[in-house]
């Protein structure tokens, strides 16, 4: 498990004067990896966020590769010697001030893309809260099932409809039954949500048949990124039963395009405890190492604007706030249970951390839950209400950490649109 060191001193300063903003999310103790590219006849980039800028690793010198997936792939120890390199040269007074400024491009300038090509898609399902309120929606006397205290849920979702913040996807179509119907029919999707994640990216590879313990989880974690999961609740409740999601999640799927290393985290870590009564964890998803540190502390926030906001000239509204640190499994944990059968993670997989809702009422990840399954609707801002999501809507997921004695650091926006059913 990564410890702070001299990349997360809070008193480090840059020479590229936005990331020194109190306000700015990626001053030089974040750090977050990510590809871009000028235009779009041009190769994807690894770049490094600093501030209102992205620094070209290979301009800079820094890599011989425009390969995310070969970079992710190094071992822990290459990793850090990367970001202590990248860390010295972007400080004041740095003597590499001259030939990284020639690597330096403006964001606003750029196309921001997914971070690495993604091979293989899990989504989890860790937040408890979520997981009780929606229950409770379905089983009343028993929102949880009787596994979920004992094992990771997760199911395997659909890598090629994943997109870069910015995503716009079209109303999904798909089978729906409602109670009193005679036979199901075929329709666009008329409960539309988002899901409120984070994003976990695979680093090195473990190999076929080699189980990957706690103690080494984490050194086959690159580091997380936003992610919402969309969707389609009226599709998913005929669809669910007896195998799972399908075709109510794998239309899209939209993750933020930085991702904040493990490194860059290290600062914001937090003991992982059960709540009293709860088992404790079986032992292979147990060790002193996650009690000790296994939770990190991430603020999480959903905004959304309408169609009708933005004609308006309105700011998106915030609908919930959360924390990561309510998830009922860790990173580690997570690792540790995908591969205890054997499997083998690549570089550049996903893991989605399931939704991550808050204790209280108005904590929900998702509109399932803020709207009591659609019987409570939402009014916003301009008066208008909202049950589910409407076509021309734009949900906006933030994160960021900050704590007294650590720099802030933030995730960048995950952004996505809800079109109207392709014609």
């Amino acid at each position: 498990m990564n410890t702070s060191d001299m990349t997360t001193a809070p008193d480090l300063k840059s020479w590229v004067e936005s990331a020194n903003a109190a306000d700015n999310e990626f001053p030089i103790q974040n750090l977050p990896f990510g590809r871009f590219r000028r235009d779009s006849n041009s190769d994807w980039l690894i770049g490094v966020a600093i501030g209102d800028q992205v620094l070209d690793l290979r301009k800079a010198k820094l890599i011989d590769t425009i390969d995310m997936n070969h970079l992710m792939a190094s071992t822990s120890d290459e990793r850090r010697r990367l970001r202590l390199a990248i860390s010295e040269g972007l400080r004041h007074g740095s003597a590499q001030q001259a030939a990284f400024a020639s690597a330096l491009v403006p964001q606003d300038q750029v196309e921001l893309g997914l971070p690495c090509q993604i091979g293989d898609y899990t989504d989890f399902y860790t937040g408890i809260h979520h997981a009780t309120t929606v229950g409770k929606l379905f089983r009343p006397d028993n929102p949880l099932m009787p596994n979920y205290k004992w094992v990771p849920i997760g199911y395997h979702g659909r890598a090629s409809s994943i997109g870069a913040s910015g995503q716009q996807f079209h109303r999904p179509r798909g089978q729906t039954k409602g109670p009193d119907d005679p036979a199901p029919s075929l329709g666009p999707s008329r409960r539309m949500d988002y899901e409120l994640e984070l994003g976990i990216f695979v680093a090195r590879q473990n190999a076929l048949g080699d189980p990957v313990t706690m103690e080494q989880a984490e050194e086959h974690v690159f580091g997380l990124a936003l992610l919402n999961d969309w969707s389609a609740r009226d599709i998913q409740a005929w669809e669910y039963q007896p195998l799972g999601p399908f075709l109510a999640k794998n239309f899209a799927t939209t993750v933020s395009p930085w991702i904040v290393t493990m490194e860059a985290l290290a600062p914001f870590r937090i003991p992982f405890q059960r709540p009293a009564g709860d088992p404790a964890p079986l032992p292979y998803l147990d060790s002193a190492l996650n009690r000790a540190a296994g939770g990190i502390d991430i603020k999480l926030e959903v905004w959304l604007q309408t169609e009708a906001m933005q004609k308006s000239k309105l700011a998106p509204q915030l609908l919930t706030t959360s924390n990561y640190s309510d998830a009922y499994w860790t990173v580690a944990q997570l690792i540790a249970h995908h591969t205890v059968n054997g499997c083998n993670l690549q570089s550049g997989d996903l893991l989605g951390s399931g939704t991550l809702s808050g204790a209280a009422a108005d904590q929900g990840g998702s509109l399932l839950e803020l709207t009591l399954g659609g019987k409570q609707a939402l009014t916003l801002s301009n008066g208008e209400k909202r049950t589910f999501l409407e076509d021309g809507d734009t949900v906006i997921l933030r994160g960021y950490c900050e704590k007294p004695g650590a720099r802030r650091i933030g995730f960048g926006e995950c952004r996505g649109t809800l079109q109207g059913v392709r014609k």
